[in-house]
């Protein structure tokens, strides 16, 4: 396992991580075997209802505060492994939400929206796979148990450095299942943007190097369609950030022991 970068014709070179934990970039070529998350996540926040749109299709009020919850940094999944629909804890009401991920670069804590950009590591694709029953219906409004279960977040296919985003509010985000588009929108349309989230997220706390932040979905999620669309295994959903690449993965159903499985 290691760490490679892209160059503008797609060869693959090598990134040595040193014994200080900076990181150096060289010229040796690599072929990559498989692509992993681009890195080991400290920390996961996620922010609901953060796009215009998807607040109106849900028919809920604008947020005044960036609305918050966790995913378990187990949850992270690699590009092309599969998402895989609880059986033990069955939900039957998987659903896909793309999200503009960032990743914190060094250590912050009460910044101001004004310098919230110079944190950021980079931006990467991601999905923030919901199961609707557990988040909204089993146990009272559980959003952690519902958005946490194991490959509930895919990252990837790799991290933009901040300095080939220099606007996040301008990006075009989609995401398919299948060959069916669901969801189009810019990050513009997001009601609080990421400097916003950064300096909310670390008032009077510290976000740590390799802290992921979900900024939200747009509209189109399987939930609020007519009829709903929730994953299926054999189902296979992609997500599409400008400029950040095209994170897909399959979808399977959890495969346990004779005897464990509870309703």
């Amino acid at each position: 396992m290691g760490f490679g970068r892209f160059d503008n014709e797609g060869n693959t070179f090598l990134i040595l991580q040193k014994g200080d934990g900076d990181f150096e970039a060289t010229d040796q070529r690599v072929t990559p075997f498989q692509f992993l998350t681009p890195i080991d996540f400290r920390c996961i926040y996620a922010i609901g209802l953060n796009y215009r749109e998807h607040a109106k299709e849900t028919g809920l009020e604008i947020p005044k505060y960036p609305m918050v919850f966790m995913k378990a940094p187990t949850a992270a999944q690699n590009p092309g492994d599969p998402i895989v629909i609880p059986r033990f804890l069955r939900s039957d009401k998987v659903d896909f939400e793309a999200e503009l991920g960032v990743v914190i670069g060094r250590p912050c804590k009460n910044v101001n929206p004004e310098e919230a950009l110079s944190y950021v590591l980079g931006y990467v694709c991601a999905n923030d796979v919901s199961a609707r029953d557990w988040q909204k219906e089993k146990g009272g409004g559980q959003f952690c148990r519902g958005k946490t279960f194991d490959t509930f977040c895919p990252v990837g296919p790799c991290l933009a450095t901040a300095d080939e985003i220099p606007d996040p509010s301008q990006l075009t985000i989609r995401s398919f299942v299948n060959e069916d588009k669901m969801q189009e929108s810019q990050t513009d349309d997001m009601i609080f943007d990421v400097p916003t989230l950064i300096s909310f997220l670390s008032g009077s706390t510290t976000l740590l190097p390799g802290t992921l932040i979900l900024t939200g979905t747009p509209s189109g999620v399987g939930e609020a369609r007519n009829p709903k669309r929730f994953l299926v295994p054999g189902d296979e959903v992609t997500i599409e950030i400008e400029g950040l690449g095209i994170l897909t993965n399959p979808v399977v159903e959890e495969v346990i022991e004779e005897g464990d499985l509870q309703s």
